[in-house]
């Protein structure tokens, strides 16, 4: 079996990080970029690295928390960071 690269976004996190895990286990390449190269809310960056990168597949396990307590505070912020209809 050939070795498959997969651009895990998100692999970091807690299901990211178990996906990253799992895939190199069975022998897959992992592709890993840090936010402070790849903004995932910047659509532009996104596809320059995706050219220049070129991966077989991506899983998207991206996401942003901050708990209970984050949520009641700041109970707009999630959704405006994660919607595409908001950067419009």
């Amino acid at each position: 079996m050939n070795a498959r690269r997969i651009w895990v976004a998100g692999h970091r996190g807690m299901v990211g990080s178990a996906i990253a895990r799992q895939l190199e286990k069975r022998g897959d390449i992992v592709l890993k970029v840090d936010r402070g190269v790849v903004d995932l809310r910047n659509q532009i960056a996104i596809e320059l690295w995706l050219k220049q990168n070129r991966p077989d597949a991506v899983i998207f396990a991206a996401a942003k928390v901050g708990g209970i307590g984050a949520n009641s505070a700041f109970p707009a912020d999630l959704f405006m960071t994660i919607s595409p209809s908001s950067r419009m």
